[in-house]
């Protein structure tokens, strides 16, 4: 397991998994902080191109710094630059998914000309000002309506509304989270709550994160790489519209709908995702 220096001397790790492509595919999980094991192989995206897969301060196999105020997105920013050094990368392929997407929008606003391409998976925008109310995920509960569990999960998700769920309604609202509520989600499912870390997540989050908004956004306005936002058409965060708005924050940006998906495009349909994702990496290799 390969292993670097973060900028305050933290260890964090990463692993690679699969091949092929001229240069691999850097990816930052959300959650937020979920150690990136949850990705798996991306739902076979490693037979195409080599992933890096890093484990974000405090998760996986990478170290546990005692001062948690370096757990905020914004900072963690270095941490993916000290990655693209430790790779020996002059500029890198980044995908971010959910939470992640704020920090690599984040790291893209600081060091752009370090970005060769980007794929924001069902992601976060907070650090750019555009935020996904709560209420959107309403929508995505109706439209499941004819499923078997709705009658059970539209009180729990009323309850987290409200801010009186408890862990059985989270463990409910997984549902909404994937297109089919079969046997490889509900795998997926138990395995990323079980990694969870609720004071991590806190960090990650913390005041003061998303405080430069108005200056990444126009950083991001400037952009010059390639970028692919993709949604599922079943998600709440963000719904379809909302990832449209993010795309169009790049002047490369592309939005892309997987339909028959929600938050984890991956699991819901793989080859769908696979073809997506690598269709736009080859395409940008030549741009």
């Amino acid at each position: 397991m390969p292993t670097f220096a973060a900028p305050d001397g933290t260890r964090l790790a990463y692993h690679r998994k699969g091949a092929g492509g001229d240069q691999p595919l850097v990816c930052v999980p959300g959650g937020p902080m979920m150690p990136s094991a949850y990705f798996g192989d991306l739902g076979g995206l490693a037979a195409r191109r080599e992933l890096v897969l890093l484990d974000l301060r405090g998760t996986g196999d990478s170290d546990r710094p005692a001062d948690l105020t370096g757990l905020r997105v914004d900072r963690q920013a270095e941490d993916i630059e000290a990655l693209r050094s430790a790779l020996g990368l002059e500029r890198m392929d980044l995908l971010g998914h959910s939470a992640a997407g704020d920090l690599v929008l984040a790291y893209a606003a600081r060091y752009p000309e370090r970005v060769r391409s980007l794929v924001l998976v069902c992601a976060r925008a907070r650090t750019a000002g555009i935020d996904f109310p709560v209420e959107r995920r309403r929508e995505v509960l109706e439209l499941r309506r004819d499923e078997p569990w709705y009658d059970e999960v539209r009180p729990a998700f009323e309850r987290a509304v409200s801010g009186k769920a408890d862990d059985a309604d989270f463990d409910l609202l997984d549902r909404l989270s994937y297109g089919r509520w079969d046997a490889a989600a509900q795998t997926h499912a138990a395995a990323c709550a079980k990694a969870f870390d609720e004071q991590a997540a806190a960090a990650y989050l913390a005041p003061g994160a998303f405080d430069g908004a108005d200056a990444a956004r126009t950083a991001l306005a400037a952009l010059d790489a390639p970028v692919l936002v993709l949604s599922g058409a079943l998600d709440g965060s963000p719904r379809p519209d909302s990832a449209a708005k993010v795309a169009g924050l790049f002047p490369r940006g592309e939005h892309v709908v997987q339909q028959g998906a929600a938050h984890n495009p991956w699991v819901d349909d793989p080859d769908d995702f696979v073809r997506t994702v690598t269709g736009f990496l080859s395409r940008s290799a030549f741009d």
